[in-house]
């Protein structure tokens, strides 16, 4: 106990705040490169590769593949703390936990991700309760959906994309592809609606990426509301309401909706000082070396930095080789030189067996990496994703050694 009668506060070198892909990725790396005394700071028990998430819920993968043992997939060299985050004083350069305990920092990199508003609509949580409500953004709603359209015979479906930040919005768009190479194969597809939400003027945002898209919109008769926003279910009546660009509502009744949800900062980084009057509550960062505006010691990477890229765990990669080397840099005296140039990537199964690569930077500008054509479907990008994407992480990109 110090004079004031309270534990002091532990010393550590750098504390990560969030043991997801960003968090474990970003203090793997620093381990490697000789840093020691990391601490990373993670509530949760299990650790889940959410991009399997979309082929859990489109009958393409077993849910078991998608979580880990926190405790297992914890970098070597790196100390877990499982607890949650109350508060930052970053003029202390402290860290207060849920518990109660203290960190005391020289470094901190905020990767807590974002949090999921599921209150955010009227409605929503209570459907997500009903038999017929499933999201491919939640590990247990993810298993729920698979069983939901696989079943599925006729009827409407309908899938939402919320308005505003989100992470790797585009994958609400994956399940319901799937199932309608499903519905396709078994000859059921003619007598479903199918329904897709989404809150831009395009169903993706790059032409490229929007044409290939959109031959499978057509393909399949998907029906397709732009610039479209639900504010209402009604959970028990299977419906809802949505408003478009013009203002006018509409009502849908459904026989399932998969819903991703609306999605907002965590509460604790614009209490806590590090948000900026435009970083829309996310930490106030170079959306270049990632380190932050006015704490120098203080960095942020993934879906928690209010960078201008789109949110996606793609982007996380190169967000983790920039950090580390600038915060290795800064740790033996010398400036950070590494950049971040926006780069992201979304694949689109776009049926069970191929897929589309949209790989972009920050002007939304298509920035293939693995062949030129990447951007388009095929088979090759399909098995890319769904088997030799889930292999690197748990056993490379968990690690900080890709």
């Amino acid at each position: 106990m110090d004079d004031s009668g309270t534990t002091p506060a532990r010393r550590v070198n750098v504390v990560v705040i969030g043991g997801g892909n960003g968090g474990l990725s970003v203090a793997g790396r620093l381990r490697r490169a000789g840093v020691t005394d990391i601490v990373v700071v993670e509530p949760q028990t299990d650790h889940y590769y959410k991009p399997l998430f979309s082929h859990v819920a489109g009958g393409t993968a077993r849910a078991s593949e998608a979580v880990r043992p926190q405790a297992d997939v914890t970098p070597r060299g790196v100390e877990w703390v499982q607890d949650a985050v109350a508060s930052v004083l970053p003029e202390e350069n402290q860290v207060t936990l849920g518990h109660g305990g203290r960190l005391q920092y020289e470094h901190l990199i905020v990767a807590a991700g974002i949090r999921q508003d599921w209150d955010a609509v009227p409605g929503l949580a209570a459907a997500m309760l009903s038999p017929a409500g499933a999201s491919n953004y939640l590990f247990d709603l993810a298993a729920k959906a698979s069983p939901l359209l696989r079943d599925l015979r006729a009827g409407t479906v309908v899938f939402v994309q919320p308005p505003g930040p989100a992470s790797c919005a585009g994958a609400a768009q994956k399940p319901m592809y799937q199932a309608c190479a499903y519905w396709q194969r078994l000859g059921v597809l003619p007598g479903i609606r199918v329904v897709l939400l989404v809150p831009d003027p395009t169903i993706f945002g790059i032409p490229e990426i929007d044409a290939e898209l959109e031959r499978k919109v057509a393909e399949y008769g998907i029906e397709v509301h732009t610039a479209a926003r639900v504010t209402e279910i009604d959970a028990e009546a299977r419906s809802l309401i949505f408003t478009t660009g013009a203002g006018h509502a509409q009502t849908i009744a459904y026989d399932a909706l998969l819903v991703e949800p609306p999605q907002s900062a965590p509460p604790f980084i614009a209490e806590s000082g590090l948000a900026g009057t435009d970083s829309g509550g996310f930490v106030d960062v170079d959306v270049r070396t990632l380190r932050h505006a006015r704490f120098s010691n203080v960095w942020a990477l993934g879906d928690a930095a209010g960078t201008t890229n789109s949110k996606s765990g793609g982007a996380l990669r190169p967000q983790t080789k920039v950090l580390a080397r600038n915060l290795v840099a800064v740790l033996r005296g010398r400036e950070p030189e590494a950049r971040y140039d926006g780069y992201g990537v979304c694949p689109f199964t776009v049926t069970r067996s191929t897929a589309v690569f949209a790989e972009f930077d920050g002007q939304r500008r298509l920035t293939p990496t693995l062949w030129r054509t990447s951007y388009r479907e095929s088979r090759r990008n399909w098995i890319i994703d769904r088997y030799v994407f889930p292999q690197v992480y748990w056993h490379l990109i968990l690690q900080g050694r890709a």
